[in-house]
């Protein structure tokens, strides 16, 4: 089992990212991520590298596009046991990421407000976090998905004691975000369907 040399962690609930950072730095693991993630592991005196270095482009449109590019994606998603995908890679330049660490927009929080409108529902849809978590599901043959926090001391363990996570754990995190984007999108999908056309104002131009 190869040794996971790279992790990309971008999170709305900041809770024990720090702390969960820290160890993965401990292992040499090198850190990527974004925006206000970044700026927490550098506040716990950590060296991170930007997605907007990695990818080259900056953060774009009011963060609506942060991570959407080949090298953050071609990283997770390339089957580390096909010599075309990694021929591939390499042509790019594209290194593997081996744990991705998100979770996504509170958007049942926010239209839980009676007085959320429209456009600040829209605006917290999350499209990038769900993208990152079902790319790393769906190659949980090579990467480790960690949508809840309270999978990182399981992780943890496993990185320590075996360099990387089984593929048994991978699959069942990989399920549990299958769950969660699922549910996600189950939400906003209700949530639309209670918005009258007629009378709302985001749609009197």
């Amino acid at each position: 089992m190869k040794k996971a040399e790279r992790a990309l962690i971008s999170l709305t609930n900041k809770k024990h990212c720090a702390a969960f950072a820290v160890e993965l730095a401990a292992l040499g693991i090198e850190l990527l991520s974004t925006g206000g993630t970044a700026a927490v592991l550098r506040e716990a005196g950590l060296e991170v590298v930007d997605v907007s270095d990695c990818t080259g482009f900056p953060e774009m449109l009011d963060g609506r596009v942060k991570t959407l590019h080949p090298a953050i994606h071609g990283g997770i998603l390339y089957r580390r046991d096909n010599p075309e995908h990694l021929r591939q890679c390499q042509e790019q330049g594209i290194k593997p990421i081996d744990i991705v660490a998100v979770n996504l927009y509170a958007f049942t929080e926010t239209v839980a407000d009676p007085a959320c409108t429209l456009e600040n529902a829209v605006e917290h849809i999350d499209i990038g976090g769900p993208t990152l978590l079902r790319a790393a599901a769906k190659n949980f043959h090579d990467v480790t998905v960690i949508a809840d926090p309270d999978d990182y001391a399981l992780v943890l363990d496993e990185l320590k004691t075996k360099g990387n996570t089984t593929v048994e754990t991978r699959f069942r995190l990989a399920r549990k975000v299958f769950t969660l984007t699922s549910q996600y999108d189950t939400a906003i999908s209700r949530w639309l369907d209670g918005i009258d056309l007629a009378t709302n104002p985001f749609f009197r131009f």
